[in-house]
């Protein structure tokens, strides 16, 4: 029966547009939305926010990173992301970012470190703790959170450290592995092949990297689940703290529409980060 279920789900979704579907069906009551803010000067370089209502003073901050294959994507198409953050006593901070052909790598790298600077000195007049500061992401989202939280150097550059400012990390159906390159597309994003593996988050673990939670589908036939395998294994050798989850009936784009509330039985997807978060935050508190 179950199973019949998520069928007809994703049935429906694929007929009509998804995005407006999820949009138009999480609640707004309860939530404070901020839209075009800019955290960078120039295009792409704007910010939503959308925060508790009343303002909670302690709230935890997540910045998501939305993907797109690093080629397309928009804050806006993410109200569902956002708003239920918020609904659920987080501040959420969506941005835009620099995609090809306009930018390669590493221009949205570093834009994303920006946004982050701009969501620890701004989540703070919505009820936002600093101190409990998550990065978040999807697809090619999800390579930009954990490249940020793992390679120092990014966060570096706007004055921040993520062993000291970032609280977790929530990777979704991310790339953290991908090599070798064999898109001509993923080829001119990332430039000439001595630089990939700059762009490979698994190649800048170390004991000490913020706690990650890392979700994939099962029959996620856009980014190979064992990207999500990998780095997991990877960060455990480390001596690192990593949750990790296989979701079996969902697919690469499923995943993230069940974080929206009316989808929530295609997947724990929600449940499992809203956990994390708090599970992570009272630690911080605590510490």
């Amino acid at each position: 029966m179950y199973a019949w279920l998520v069928l007809l789900m994703t049935s429906f979704l694929a007929a009509c547009s998804p995005v407006a579907v999820l949009n138009a069906l999480t609640p707004g009551a309860g939530v404070t939305e901020v839209a075009d803010r800019s955290y960078a000067v120039g295009p792409r370089h704007g910010v939503d926010l959308y925060a508790p209502d009343p303002v909670r003073p302690g709230a935890p901050i997540v910045v998501f990173f939305y993907g797109g294959g690093w080629e397309d994507g928009d804050r806006g198409m993410y109200r569902f992301v956002g708003a239920t953050l918020a609904a659920n006593g987080i501040v959420a901070v969506i941005p835009d970012y620099r995609v090809y052909p306009e930018a390669r790598f590493p221009d949205f790298i570093e834009d994303g470190a920006r946004a982050v600077a701009w969501a620890r000195t701004h989540g703070a007049a919505y009820g936002g703790d600093p101190k409990l500061l998550f990065l978040m992401g999807h697809s090619a989202g999800a390579q930009i959170a954990t490249l940020l939280s793992l390679d120092r150097s990014w966060l570096a550059e706007v004055g921040m450290d993520p062993d000291r400012d970032i609280a977790g990390t929530i990777g979704l159906a991310g790339p953290y592995d991908f090599l070798p390159l064999e898109s001509p597309t993923l080829k001119a994003i990332f430039g000439p092949p001595g630089d990939w593996p700059r762009s490979q988050p698994i190649n800048y673990v170390t004991p000490g990297a913020p706690p990650m939670f890392l979700g994939a589908a099962a029959r996620d036939s856009s980014v190979e689940p064992g990207n999500t395998e990998r780095l997991a294994a990877r960060l455990r050798a480390s001596g690192d703290t990593v949750v990790e989850r296989i979701y079996q009936l969902v697919g690469h784009r499923t995943l993230i529409g069940a974080f929206a509330p009316s989808l929530t039985l295609l997947a724990p997807v929600r449940a499992d980060v809203l956990r994390f978060v708090a599970q992570r935050s009272a630690v911080v508190d605590g510490g």
